[in-house]
């Protein structure tokens, strides 16, 4: 009997002691009975001991609840959802309503179906509830554990308070059915608002904003006489990349030997709704999409200097979070040449229709040349119109609300990092 079986069997005599005693008392007597009868074979006589082992084939998998905003979606809301995660086998996400987040934090910057979009494209996540309330209520909490067979609830240890000043999670915790993950360090919704509102002095948006494919038109948060960078001015990252987090991002595989790979290269900047559609749509095209992730002063050279809003390590994070993604090549190289579509095995290079569009890159050479040259080169549509830039400008426009929503938190913030200590979590 090999180890396995012999395992299942000493798991049997654990949880029916009776019944195998009774089994093996059996055995003895059958064993006698034919050694003196003359019977030679016992295997018909015994019942199936397969029946110890029915825990064992049912092992009952781990459902895990956890809910948020998912408003301006960051690699820290990533990362929360893989922690999250790993404390269970299947993950299931509520995604606050509108209306709620209205009532408890302010004016949310997405809209519902934008952040579905952008939860659903993450690799950890099994099923997403939409509208989730808040608070967990009693009625809610119920309806977890009941109809959507919910094990734990989880939330980071950073606290959830509602406008009463009580805590959201209080009757999850005082069923015994909560789990806390920590804070991921370094950014924050509040903190990429400050970035897109950050300036010397007033907001000015230039009138040439605009996110037509390829037209040539320059597309920039502020005036050409602003030199203010919204990526920089008055709000300091407080990111500390390591190779860790980014292993933990990774799915750790490249492709096989006879594998489409599909590229696709961007800024990535402020990952969206529309980032995950078309990382979609350019997955669906191979075996294996490679994403090619701009560096820093390659987008402020297209752009201008106020992109990008997030870095590169940021920037990365977030696409390797996306479920579509295999592989990213971390500053990758704008113009698309021999030596990259080689080195990586690429047999097509996409580009979609929708995307930023800079008067920077007058008079610049075709970055898809040689794909084009090679016959491998396909414009795909893109499903959404939403860019970095559309989203930037939704928060500008309403700045002044914006700027109220942030300022209590810009606080707690500040005194966070002003007290934190030594954080050893995941």
């Amino acid at each position: 009997m090999d180890f396995e079986s012999t395992g299942r069997v000493w798991d049997g005599v654990y949880h029916y002691p009776h019944l195998f005693g009774g089994i093996m008392l059996t055995c003895a007597l059958l064993g006698f009975s034919t050694s003196y009868f003359g019977i030679q074979s016992l295997p018909y006589f015994l019942p199936d001991l397969r029946i110890f082992h029915k825990k064992y084939y049912e092992k009952k998998r781990i459902r895990v609840y956890m809910d948020g905003c998912f408003d301006l979606m960051h690699y820290g809301h990533a990362n929360a959802l893989r922690q999250a995660k790993a404390l269970g086998d299947e993950l299931v996400v509520g995604v606050v309503s509108d209306e709620e987040i209205v009532a408890n934090k302010g004016p949310p910057v997405l809209s519902m179906q934008e952040r579905l979009t952008l939860v659903s494209g993450l690799k950890w996540v099994d099923e997403v509830i939409a509208n989730a309330p808040y608070e967990i209520t009693e009625e809610f909490m119920h309806r977890l554990f009941n109809e959507h067979n919910i094990d734990y609830i989880i939330h980071g240890d950073d606290p959830c308070l509602l406008p009463d000043g009580t805590d959201a999670y209080a009757l999850a915790k005082k069923a015994g059915r909560y789990k806390q993950i920590k804070r991921t360090e370094g950014v924050s919704s509040t903190d990429i608002v400050g970035r897109i509102l950050s300036t010397d002095k007033d907001i000015k948006v230039n009138k040439e904003f605009s996110e037509s494919p390829c037209s040539g038109k320059s597309e920039n948060l502020n005036d050409s006489q602003s030199t203010g960078s919204l990526a920089k001015g008055g709000h300091v990252s407080h990111f500390l990349p390591t190779s860790r987090r980014i292993v933990q991002f990774s799915n750790g595989k490249g492709p096989g030997p006879n594998a489409r790979v599909v590229y696709i290269d961007g800024a990535f900047d402020l990952f969206h709704a529309g980032h995950v559609e078309i990382l979609k749509s350019a997955r669906q095209l191979g075996d294996f999409l490679l994403v090619g992730i701009y560096a820093d002063h390659t987008v402020s050279e297209l752009r201008g200097t106020q992109f990008p809003l997030m870095n590169l390590l940021e920037r990365s994070l977030s696409v390797l979070a996306c479920r579509y993604v295999d592989e990213v090549i971390i500053g990758a190289p704008w113009e698309v040449n021999k030596d990259v579509i080689a080195t990586f095995n690429i047999s097509l290079v996409v580009h979609g229709t929708t995307s930023e569009s800079s008067s920077l890159l007058n008079g610049t050479s075709d970055p898809y040349a040689v794909p084009k040259n090679m016959g491998i080169f396909r414009m795909i549509e893109s499903p959404k119109d939403i860019t970095t830039s559309s989203v930037a400008r939704r928060i500008i426009a309403n700045h002044k609300i914006y700027k109220k929503r942030n300022a209590k938190k810009e606080a707690s913030e500040k005194k966070y990092y002003a007290e934190k200590k030594y954080v050893n979590g995941d």
